[in-house]
């Protein structure tokens, strides 16, 4: 005697705006944001690319939402933590974030719809500074230059043409071997005594200059 239920059909996993955020995050990760199209997004979820204008208004809208969630990645300073320590943890969180999302380099946080995470991770930063001292004008100070090298550090490392310690060994070697060592002394110096030093990476730079920065701004706070 035969069912009248259908069988053998996967059971259909309910679409929501997390889900849809998570699956396009996860396409940009992979193939970079110029693959990531609604359409994609259908296909990988298995639904019509119609249906997720239900839970997102449009493409930009999906962006914010990605960027916020990528935010909500990053570790909030925490209150336990003395300011300077509390912005390196979370700086080293930020720039390991978008090290996974490279492509969130480009498109930053929104200053015309920042999301929540967005808005707590922000309000949690200043009021970390502000609650370690800083005046209004250098706790914005302090945001900006911070922000500005975690994003430009990403930005760089991410342009770079390697990823390993041993592709960068390869690189470094055939640009020293293509490199004028008379014409370019000290490109070649810093190659062959820096760069081809057994456990170079370039991700090693990162947290010098942050602490570069951090030493400064606890010296502007102090008035040492």
């Amino acid at each position: 005697m035969g069912s009248s239920g259908k069988t053998g059909a996967p059971p259909r996993v309910r679409l929501t705006r997390d889900r849809i955020l998570r699956s396009a995050i996860a396409v940009a990760d992979a193939t970079g944001i110029e693959s990531l199209t609604m359409r994609r997004l259908g296909e990988e979820l298995g639904v019509e690319a119609m249906s997720l204008y239900n839970h997102v208004a449009n493409k930009e809208d999906l962006l914010y939402g990605m960027i916020d969630s990528v935010f909500g990645e990053i570790e909030l300073p925490s209150h336990s933590d003395d300011w300077k320590t509390a912005l390196r943890k979370r700086s080293v969180s930020f720039r390991a974030a978008l090290s996974v999302h490279p492509w969130a380099t480009g498109l930053k946080d929104s200053g015309t719809r920042p999301g929540p995470a967005t808005l707590k991770h922000h309000d949690r930063v200043i009021g970390t500074l502000r609650n370690g001292g800083f005046s209004v004008a250098l706790a914005a100070h302090a945001f900006s230059a911070v922000d500005s090298y975690v994003y430009g550090f990403a930005m760089q490392e991410n342009s770079l043409p390697f990823t390993t310690e041993e592709e960068s060994a390869a690189m470094a070697q055939v640009f020293l071997a293509n490199l004028p060592g008379d014409e370019y002394p000290y490109l070649a110096e810093l190659t062959v005594q820096h760069v081809l030093q057994p456990g170079y990476a370039y991700a090693d730079e990162f947290e010098f200059g942050l602490d570069l920065i951090l030493d400064a701004l606890e010296r502007r706070l102090t008035g040492a």
